[in-house]
């Protein structure tokens, strides 16, 4: 009886982390976001789950390439870059930038095609809208 019992436990167990571990193992794509201070051509942000990454690809168009070229020449036309992501809750933030009295991070809810960046300054928190997508995708990733 005992046997039994504790083969049921290790079944509940072996579930539980079958079901947890597909959770985590998606990817969410917004791309055609519009941002509210520059102009791109592409620009997508991909969100890996189970690798905790994110990814941004994007192309500045004619007039925001010329823009930054002007103060900084190693700006190029197209760019990806990648950052540090965590969940909390029905959010997923990238890392903090900047130090323990200000920072930024990007702010992404699950399910909303709205990007936001929320900026801590001495415990202050401020949230504004930096971009939005026109399309979402998730997909869960295959064994």
């Amino acid at each position: 009886m005992k046997e039994i019992k504790f083969l049921n436990i290790i079944y509940l167990i072996f579930i539980i982390l079958l079901t947890t571990s597909k959770l985590n193992a998606e990817i969410i794509i917004l791309s055609s976001c519009d941002n509210k201070k520059d102009g791109f051509l592409k620009n997508e942000y991909i969100l890996d789950l189970e690798q905790s990454l994110m990814t941004r690809n994007f192309v500045y168009n004619n007039k925001t390439f010329k823009k930054y070229r002007v103060t900084d020449l190693s700006v190029k036309k197209k760019n990806t870059s990648t950052k540090f992501i965590y969940k909390e809750d029905n959010k997923i933030l990238t890392d903090k930038i900047g130090y323990p009295q200000f920072y930024t991070q990007l702010l992404f809810e699950i399910d909303n095609p709205n990007i936001m960046i929320k900026t801590v300054i001495n415990n202050e928190e401020g949230i504004s809208l930096m971009s939005s997508c026109k399309k979402i995708e998730r997909f869960e990733k295959e064994s």
